[in-house]
């Protein structure tokens, strides 16, 4: 059983996040792809990050119409900060010996790999798959493969139209009156006004 795993802030989660996790799935043979929100995320301590209710809200109208979509809210039942290493830890527990795990991410976050928690054990317990960016300094998985000995043999680059949307960008339009229409789901669009998330500032 191949299970794909996406993490994020998802604040807000867009189309760029739910066609990342369908072109894995489908590219892969995945069994279905788990949407992990993140409780504390540690590299955004400093952020001001949206009330996780209304993040999972988000998440859970925007893969409710794919069966092979998954809520999973492991990172939201604990206070301490996220790490994906954990994460993964317990999904094996969950879930047994017969799963394996496809941590799906973005290019831009193999810069910050080694600054992850144990990434060595990381690379060990799942393949890491990386979607493609163009607004990225991405590191060559040489230097990569010299800093976390193992991750050359468990990267799996996949082949997909790069997709430039960030959440950043569509905080910044809706607190500028902007429309977002395409760059979310309508649940979510349709959410986010009624909620009047990040309508006041740019954040």
């Amino acid at each position: 059983m191949h299970i794909g795993v996406l993490g994020g802030t998802f604040d807000p989660i867009h189309v760029g996040h739910l066609i990342l996790a369908e072109e894995a799935r489908i590219k892969l043979g995945l069994s279905k792809v788990l949407f992990v929100p993140a409780g504390h995320p540690w590299l955004k301590v400093d952020h001001v990050i949206t009330p996780q209710e209304q993040r999972v809200e988000m998440v859970r109208r925007s893969i409710a119409s794919n069966p092979y979509f998954e809520l999973c809210t492991l990172e939201l039942e604990h206070s301490n900060p996220s790490y994906t290493v954990d994460t993964i830890t317990m999904l094996q527990k969950q879930l047994g010996a017969e799963a394996s795990f496809f941590f799906i991410l973005g290019r831009d976050a193999l810069v910050d790999l080694p600054l992850w928690k144990e990434p060595r054990k990381l690379v060990q317990m799942c393949k890491l798959v990386v979607a493609p960016r163009l607004s990225s300094s991405s590191p060559g998985l040489k230097s990569l493969g010299a800093s976390i000995p193992g991750v050359l043999d468990n990267v799996i680059q996949l082949d997909m139209p790069v997709i430039e949307i960030s959440s950043s960008q569509i905080r910044k339009r809706l607190a500028q009156g902007l429309s977002i229409r395409y760059l979310v789901p309508d649940e979510v669009e349709e959410y986010i006004i009624k909620q009047r998330i990040y309508l006041a500032a740019a954040n």
